[in-house]
């Protein structure tokens, strides 16, 4: 398997680079999870970092090279997101009804 110095920024692990597993398209994976154990038994914490570009070709726009930066929330990814899937619910200033009602 082939790996890739990948450098990580934000978090505790910032400034630090470790060898990531590229996958089968050379792309390291979109996030990467970190369990750090806790010091009194407990269930340990887990670091979770997301894949960005490192930057930019100028003519085509390409990713050159990746890096991980830190996501305090951790949320999971929420895998493909296809054209057809329903948007994420979040509330938002828009009131629900037709926009040609009139409230009155």
């Amino acid at each position: 398997m082939k790996s890739e110095e990948t450098p990580f920024e934000g978090g505790p692990m910032d400034g630090r680079s470790l060898p990531i597993l590229l996958g089968p398209t050379g792309t390291p994976p979109k996030t990467y999870r970190i369990p750090v154990p806790d010091d009194a038994g407990g269930p340990p914490t887990v670091l979770v970092y997301r894949r960005v570009p490192r930057a930019h070709s100028k003519r085509l726009g390409l990713p050159k090279g990746w890096k991980y930066e830190y996501d305090p929330q951790g949320k999971r990814g929420s895998g493909l997101r296809w054209p057809w899937s329903k948007p994420d619910s979040a509330p938002d200033a828009t009131p629900g009804g037709k926009p040609d009602d009139t409230h009155g």
